[in-house]
């Protein structure tokens, strides 16, 4: 076992603590609040680490601030322990135009809805929650300082020789998913245009942890003797505890007129060399389908790095981490990226 494997986390309490523990850019940020933070779809991947961070941050800072978690709640378990760790949790279909008006003012809006996966299949749903529910949040929080999670799959494939896109490049989003997530910037730039709402777009690009991400899906193919698709040759991944740093920081940056940060890590990695990386650490043979395309799905996102800081986990602690995770029976969540798909369709 490496020094890297030992230090791996070895059950969902340390990974959590882990994935939530804040920096001084995040207390900053919360600290200078008014008011309470509203983080509205706080029940998927992202947002239980990022509702406990929030929750560190402000009593590190000594802020009487709470975070106020908005989400259906469909896993009992996780909201027992946010609210367990002082998070306060609020049951609600954002989906349901009837119950913005209910919903607790904020000083602060961290929004993490979104409608991915079967998006190809429920075209209506997909619009709805990630161009109509914007809409109205944007529209309950107007003139709210609001971080919005969005994604690189707004811009076009690029060249791997070029790297990634910057906040700078024409965005071309491809498939129904990307056109819908350019749907949701829009609600939030309509905001700041009409209510002077300050906004930052949360480009991310690809989170990961143990439990899921690009890491964790090849990891899972490669143990299981699966073929590894390289048809989309290369990915930026990013440790998740960083893109909860970045995101809440991310706060001092909101502006009116609207700001834009991806959040990936610095590499272009190559899905073959992960796959190959996980085969020789695990002492598995690891086959691949198709071949590498000459452009790929990328972020440029050092101007993330310049204002928040460089990523503390390295790619080759995600690998040897997830590597660990995976060969103890540590659980997964079940929910692949399908970093694989080039046409856009989830």
């Amino acid at each position: 076992m490496t020094d890297m494997a030992a230090a791996a986390p070895k059950d969902e309490a340390t990974l959590e603590q882990m994935l939530s523990a804040p920096n001084g850019d995040v207390e900053k940020a919360l600290a200078s609040l008014d008011g309470d933070l509203v983080m509205l779809g706080a029940g998927g991947k992202v947002g239980p680490t990022l509702a406990l961070m929030a929750q560190r941050a402000l009593r590190s800072a000594g802020s009487s601030a709470r975070v106020l978690a908005v989400s259906q709640w469909s896993d009992v378990d996780v909201r027992a322990r946010l609210e367990a760790a002082g998070v306060t949790t609020i049951q609600a279909d954002l989906a349901n135009p009837d119950v913005y008006a209910d919903l607790p003012d904020a000083a602060a809006l961290a929004f993490l809805v979104g409608h991915k996966f079967g998006s190809s299949g429920d075209t209506s749903k997909t619009w709805w929650m990630n161009a109509a529910v914007p809409a109205l949040a944007a529209s309950r929080y107007r003139g709210v300082r609001s971080v919005v999670y969005s994604t690189g799959n707004v811009y076009p494939l690029r060249p791997t020789s070029r790297g990634g896109a910057t906040e700078q490049d024409e965005v071309g989003p491809v498939g129904l998913y990307a056109q819908s997530c350019l749907a949701r910037e829009g609600m939030f730039r309509r905001a700041a245009a009409t209510w002077g709402t300050p906004v930052t777009l949360f480009r991310l690009n690809y989170a990961a942890e143990m439990r899921y991400g690009v890491v964790c899906d090849i990891t899972r193919k490669v143990l299981a003797g699966e073929p590894v698709d390289v048809t989309m040759p290369a990915v930026n991944v990013v440790w998740q505890g960083d893109a909860n740093r970045w995101a809440l920081a991310s706060l001092s940056i909101a502006d009116p007129d609207v700001a834009i940060l991806n959040a990936a890590g610095p590499e272009t990695l190559s899905v073959r060399a992960i796959a190959e990386e996980v085969a020789r650490l695990s002492g598995r043979e690891v086959t691949f389908n198709g071949a590498e395309a000459g452009d790929a799905l990328l972020s440029d996102a050092r101007k993330c790095h310049r204002l928040f800081g460089y990523p503390t986990v390295s790619v080759q602690q995600l690998i040897e981490w997830t590597l660990d995770w995976a060969q103890r029976g540590g659980r997964m969540l079940g929910k692949p990226t399908k970093f694989e798909q080039r046409s856009g369709k989830f």
